[in-house]
Order: structure tokens, then C-alpha cells, then sequence
């Protein structure tokens, strides 16, 4: 086991995987919502079995897939933008 992870590795990494990610993130935080408001109606009883953080557990999710909504909006038009404009030089060096 030791073998296992001593050493470089002997291949390179392969490229990321570029896929539809807003919709992704955007499909998640819908469901964590759409999780969190089914369970509403069920709070007296999560409360009473003691699994009430299920429900807070859903609202966050949701919140949280907001931040990576607007994240994974701002990389795409970074990476867009980065498509567009060619590269520029750096600024010669001052002396």
C-alpha cells in the first residue's frame, strides 16, 4: 500500500471535464428548494422525531447553491471573455 501513493505519478492528469455547469448548479439549488418546501408541512413531526435539521439542512442547500449560481455565472463569462480577447503581453519590465 505504501508503493500505492509514494512517488510521481507516472501519467499526466487528464483535462477537466467542461460540461453544462450553470445548469447543473442551478438544477441542484431548485431541488434543495423544492426539498425544503415538501418538508414544511412535516415540521411539527420532524421536530417531534428529532430531525428538524433535515428541513434547515434542505433551506441551506439552497442558499448555498445561490452563491455557486452566481459563481459558475461569473466563471463562465470569465472563461468567455478569456475566449474573446487575445492574449496580451505582459508590460515590460521598468528599469
Amino acid at each position: 500500500m505504501a508503493g500505492l501513493f509514494s512517488g510521481s505519478p507516472k501519467h499526466e492528469a487528464p483535462e477537466p471535464l467542461e460540461g453544462p455547469v450553470v445548469a447543473t448548479v442551478v438544477g441542484g439549488t431548485v431541488l434543495w428548494f423544492v426539498l425544503f418546501l415538501v418538508q414544511l408541512p412535516f415540521y411539527g413531526w420532524f421536530d417531534d422525531h428529532g430531525h428538524l435539521w433535515w428541513v434547515w439542512t434542505c433551506l441551506a442547500g439552497g442558499g448555498l447553491g445561490l452563491i455557486g449560481i452566481w459563481y459558475v455565472r461569473r466563471r463562465d463569462a470569465a472563461l468567455e471573455r478569456g475566449r474573446v480577447l487575445p492574449p496580451q503581453d505582459p508590460a515590460p519590465p521598468l528599469v
